[in-house]
């Protein structure tokens, strides 16, 4: 709109009046009046800054500054799509495995408690000598049945204290830990994570901010503590006059990729060229890693599925060979 000569104000209610979420409908009317009273866009929006990120207000106030306002906002929105488009493709690579996750569990409960129970007062009134295999899945049918609320009682116990451990500092940072380090997803984690932030500190170098003023901005938008940790340690080199890559290379979790293509932006003067590849480059590498882990744990969780319902169906049937053969 801005491209084409409409003022931001009028714009900004153009797009309010299209936009069904009420809340978002009244930001942005709080955003108008800021506009109406002499404010810019940039401080407008940094007044709610649960829904418009401190990075971006912090670009768009350069785009402010410089004349480029609509460059600012494109390259903004360029980049949120982006990032929306990584975090939905992975998202919907995990779907089908959680959802078969799901029905294993409800597999499991259905057959312990209905159909087991329902087989083992059979035999029990015909005074069969069963299977081994047949006896242990009626007593764990009949043990869990009897224990159910005690069971329920525990496991939301658990779940209890770690919900209030996980809230604590040293809880969320090891939280935060085991998603970097948890086998085949932990990989997935780590490259989302250094894409994003490559992709954020390549905006704000393109904007034209110094890395001292970059640094704080990006640390201020991460939520995973070990990321913080990690950024927070570079930043305290670099004003020390190390730069970026230096700092970088001391810390293992700066991926060594990263690491010489930071070095080279820096050499060059074209950082956020080099950054915006690094992050490209990840996001393609963590795809590829959640299309294989999507393919791996489909059939694992099918297989799992067919040996509980195979066993159970193996014992049941092992029965009925033990009563015929006994009758006999």
């Amino acid at each position: 709109m801005l491209e084409s000569g409409i003022d931001i104000t009028t714009a900004l209610e153009l797009l309010r009046g299209q936009i069904a979420n009420h809340t978002l409908v009244d930001v942005l009317g709080d955003v108008i009046s800021e506009l109406r009273n002499g404010n810019q866009l940039s401080m407008a929006l940094g007044k709610h800054p649960r829904i418009f990120a401190a990075i971006h207000c912090r670009s768009l106030r350069v785009g402010e500054q410089t004349g480029g306002l609509e460059v600012m906002l494109r390259q903004i929105a360029d980049y949120m799509e982006k990032e929306i488009a990584a975090a939905k493709g992975i998202k919907s690579a995990l779907t089908q495995p959680v959802i078969a996750a799901v029905a294993t569990v409800v597999v499991v409960g259905v057959l312990i408690t209905f159909v087991l129970p329902a087989f083992g007062d059979l035999y029990s009134s015909l005074g069969a000598d069963l299977p081994a295999l047949t006896r242990i899945l009626i007593s764990t049918s009949t043990w869990f049945q009897s224990n159910v609320l005690y069971i329920f009682i525990v496991l939301l116990f658990i779940a209890g204290l770690a919900y209030s451990y996980i809230r604590t500092p040293n809880g969320k940072y090891k939280l935060h830990k085991l998603a970097f380090t948890i086998p085949l997803i932990g990989r997935v984690n780590h490259l989302k994570e250094l894409a994003r932030n490559c992709r954020s500190i390549s905006l704000l170098f393109h904007a034209g901010l110094p890395l001292t003023e970059i640094m704080p901005l990006i640390i201020e938008g991460v939520n995973n503590k070990v990321m913080v940790e990690a950024l927070s340690e570079v930043q305290r080199d670099m004003l020390k006059g190390e730069g970026l890559s230096k700092p970088m290379s001391k810390n293992r979790f700066f991926l060594p990729m990263m690491v010489q293509m930071v070095k080279v932006g820096e050499e060059t003067g074209n950082l956020d060229t080099t950054l915006l590849a690094v992050a490209q480059s990840y996001e393609t590498e963590a795809r590829d890693k959640t299309d294989s882990l999507t393919g791996m744990i489909q059939p694992t969780m099918m297989l799992i599925i067919g040996g509980v319902i195979g066993m159970v169906a193996l014992s049941m049937l092992s029965a009925m060979y033990s009563i015929y053969g006994q009758v006999l």
